[in-house]
């Protein structure tokens, strides 16, 4: 089998020569391919590929059209506007800084192209040195302490709150977007001023949006998931905010859609990934994919792909309704860092993993030392190195290459691993594009919520009561102790509804309603 794929144009290099198991005994695996390029064909002609939620998938192909369209060119134009002062909040300053207000991918995308492309600090950079673009944070999470930190940097009258969420309804972006409004309303302005949004039209975020007049609303599309969104409207925008160039992005990922569409294995790098997680964990994710990119500028990559590779393989049921549990583990973070860190498991403890590392090429600067190498030869010897210990252990190692960090590379990166998730997808007969392990999470969430009412309502008609956490369950009538006790833990820290004292004789908690 070929080892190595090489583009010449781009730079970009794929190594499987450090991948044992699939040098040989290919044949078989192989021929599964025709059908997985039917299939892909099928997700870029408009087909229902998401049989669970009845939509189509078109990140693939909405992104050949998105440059030219009208969409594009007002989010291009609203971002200019911000930058030049020709949009401001309601007290008129010009806006410095964005809040991304958002979960999974519609956070975790924008965050990797930050980091990537503008870097750690762009933050910390003089509004001179960012080009008049805007600061960037995020809340991604339903933690007050998230808020509470972008709250201690920002300006209020200067800043603008981005929620991102395609259905509307997910609840920790509306629990940001609620905080938000009410510290925004607390300091005696007028959120809708200051707020936007990206959402699915005649979704609850774009109904609440729109009747009360936010400075901007975009819409995004139904058939885009939110871990496959990234070159999309949802990753668009708080780029362009901070000037990265998402065109060059986008003809990054177009140009590797171009190349693995490819229905040749060895000549497809998507298919070669697909190939090789698939004959590394025997078809049923046996081992685990470990993500090291040598860069500090990629660290978040690998968080990136835990949800992109996780959410959707992820799965109990193949498309046969078979219970099958299939999935692979992601796990990383950047080289020569790991060789300090969890690299001494890799190279002597289980043999449960593959590991891919991605260098970049070009160093951004030349430092050299007195014994005539510099800091990029070492970062190099140090891969190498390593790549070849653990290929002297039999672990089993992919290499991947790319000239340089800018938004083209990017662009390729993200569309690699997104026709090889859905390529190996299709190996294995499970739907990517669902997910109802959250759905189960969500409901399972719900729950716990509920019995925060029947507290909050036995709490109300009986003042006084002391007990257990067990005596407070049986009083409520559930059986869900465990959860009576957090909720009753985290009420005495936070509310006056309730206190918790140690109870000598019971050597346990016990509560009083106040």
């Amino acid at each position: 089998m070929k080892t190595k794929f090489i583009d010449n144009k781009s730079g970009f290099a794929l190594d499987i020569s450090g991948l044992s198991s699939i040098q040989s005994n290919n044949t078989e695996l192989f021929a599964k391919f025709s059908k997985v390029s039917a299939e892909m064909k099928k997700i870029e002609a408009g087909e229902i590929k998401n049989p669970d939620e009845g939509r189509q998938v078109t990140h693939f192909s909405d992104r050949i059209d998105y440059p030219s369209s009208s969409l594009f060119a007002e989010v291009e134009t609203f971002c200019k506007d911000v930058r030049d002062g020709n949009i401001v909040g309601g007290t008129g300053k010009k806006f410095t800084s964005v809040v991304i207000n958002g979960i999974g991918g519609s956070a975790l995308g924008p965050q990797l192209m930050n980091f990537a492309i503008n870097g750690p600090y762009w933050n910390e950079l003089s509004e001179a040195k960012r080009n008049n673009w805007l600061k960037i944070y995020f809340t991604d999470n339903t933690d007050s302490s998230g808020i509470t930190d972008v709250l201690n940097v920002v300006d209020l009258e200067e800043t603008i709150i981005l929620s991102i969420s395609k259905s509307g309804g997910t609840r920790e972006t509306y629990n940001n977007m609620k905080a938000f409004e009410q510290v925004y309303t607390k300091a005696g302005l007028k959120f809708a001023e200051f707020a936007t949004a990206i959402t699915m039209e005649g979704s609850q975020l774009d109904k609440y949006s729109k009747e009360n007049s936010w400075l901007k609303v975009f819409p995004m599309a139904e058939s885009i998931g939110g871990r496959t969104s990234e070159t999309s409207i949802v990753g668009h925008l708080p780029a362009a905010l901070t000037g990265v160039d998402f065109g060059e992005f986008l003809k990054g990922a177009a140009y590797m859609d171009e190349m693995t569409r490819c229905e040749s294995v060895e000549e497809n790098p998507a298919y070669t990934l697909a190939a090789c997680w698939y004959a590394a964990g025997e078809g049923k994710g046996n081992k685990n994919m470990v993500i090291v990119p040598y860069s500090d500028r990629l660290v978040l990559l690998s968080r990136y792909l835990q949800q992109l590779v996780m959410e959707s393989l992820g799965k109990e049921f193949d498309l046969d309704g078979n219970v099958v549990h299939q999935g692979l583990n992601v796990f990383g973070n950047k080289g020569g860092t790991d060789a300090h860190a969890f690299i001494q498991q890799l190279n002597d403890g289980r043999n449960d993993f593959f590991i891919t590392f991605i260098e970049v090429l070009t160093d951004a600067q030349n430092f050299t030392y007195d014994d005539g190498f510099s800091m990029g030869d070492y970062l190099h010897g140090f891969k190498d190195g390593l790549s070849n210990a653990l290929r002297s252990k039999d672990r089993e190692v992919i290499e991947m290459e790319i000239t340089d960090i800018n938004e083209f590379n990017l662009g390729m990166i993200i569309a690699l691993y997104e026709r090889a998730v859905a390529a190996y997808a299709e190996l294995i007969n499970i739907n990517a594009f669902h997910q109802p392990g959250v759905q189960a999470y969500k409901l399972a969430a719900g729950a716990v919520i509920n019995l925060y009412t029947d507290l909050k309502e036995f709490f109300a008609e009986n003042k006084g009561f002391t007990g257990s956490a067990t005596e407070f369950a049986s009083a409520i009538k559930t059986d869900a102790v465990k959860d009576v006790v957090g909720i009753l833990d985290k009420m005495s820290f936070n509310t006056e509804l309730v206190t918790r004292n140690w109870n000598e004789s019971t050597n346990n908690w016990s509560y009083t309603v106040c």
